[in-house]
């Protein structure tokens, strides 16, 4: 089989399962969590490296920051025969709830992006796949993690979230942030969207799981605010919900 073109790679080794950090740097980590780990291949922004687990081969690979490379991935990965994607991200809090540290296990994504949208109306719901979503809160209950499950907001422009009132648009921005907080939105991140509505129209199954780096509403809140860049309890149950869905 031809290399894919943006991947690298035209043979996937065997495996159905992957694991997607959004970061190159964090590939080679999660893979270490795996039986016999290995480089794969290296092209553009995708990292892969292959392992192990319960026999069967599970890939983890890069993605990229945003919808348009996830979405690459998630369809080039298709034509090599996986099934099953679990993105492990990490993600800013949005419920006064969410504390940096905690795992947000995202049940759906609000499409505030615009990749997802040249696939199918915005109408449209991202939601992730249940067995997969299952897997995952099972995985961080194994491990101890303090977690949540429920929606998240997918954008595009992390410097509009942030910094909305420099923006041209920020009456929208900053109206429809309230919006979706009032509507019990958990965190807010940058590719669970285009992975769903991907993953949806090719048949396949998809989840998501999120370090939670802080939490802005509790900064402005003047609650306490811990910042944990540490993602190995996503990691840790992103491996074990592979494990269960082998099994």
């Amino acid at each position: 089989m031809e290399k894919m073109y943006h991947i690298g790679f035209g043979d996937a080794q065997g495996a159905k399962y992957v694991l997607l950090p959004g970061d190159p740097g964090r590939v080679e980590k999660i893979a270490e969590c795996l039986d016999n780990p290995r480089f794969f291949c290296q092209n553009r922004e995708y990292t892969t490296f292959l392992g192990e687990l319960e026999g069967q081969t599970v890939m983890v690979m890069s993605t990229g920051m945003g919808g348009p490379s996830t979405a690459i991935c998630v369809e080039e990965l298709a034509q090599l025969g996986l099934h099953t994607f679990i993105r492990i991200g990490t993600c800013g809090g949005m419920a006064e709830n969410v504390i940096g540290g905690d795992l947000v296990i995202a049940t759906g994504a609000i499409r505030q992006e615009g990749t997802s949208k040249e696939y199918v109306p915005v109408e449209f719901p991202a939601i992730a796949d249940i067995s997969v979503t299952n897997a995952l809160v099972q995985g961080a209950k194994n491990i101890g993690a303090n977690w949540h499950v429920g929606i998240v907001q997918c954008k595009d422009s992390f410097y509009g979230q942030h910094s909305p009132e420099r923006m041209p648009s920020a009456d929208d921005l900053q109206r429809n942030w309230k919006a979706w907080i009032k509507a019990g939105c958990l965190a807010s991140e940058m590719e669970s969207a285009a992975l769903y509505i991907v993953a949806q129209i090719l048949g396949l199954k998809a989840g998501c799981i999120l370090n939670v780096v802080w939490n802005q509403e509790r900064l402005k809140a003047g609650l306490s605010n811990p910042v944990c860049h540490d993602v190995n309890l996503a990691i840790e149950a992103a491996v074990e919900a592979v494990r269960i869905l082998i099994k």
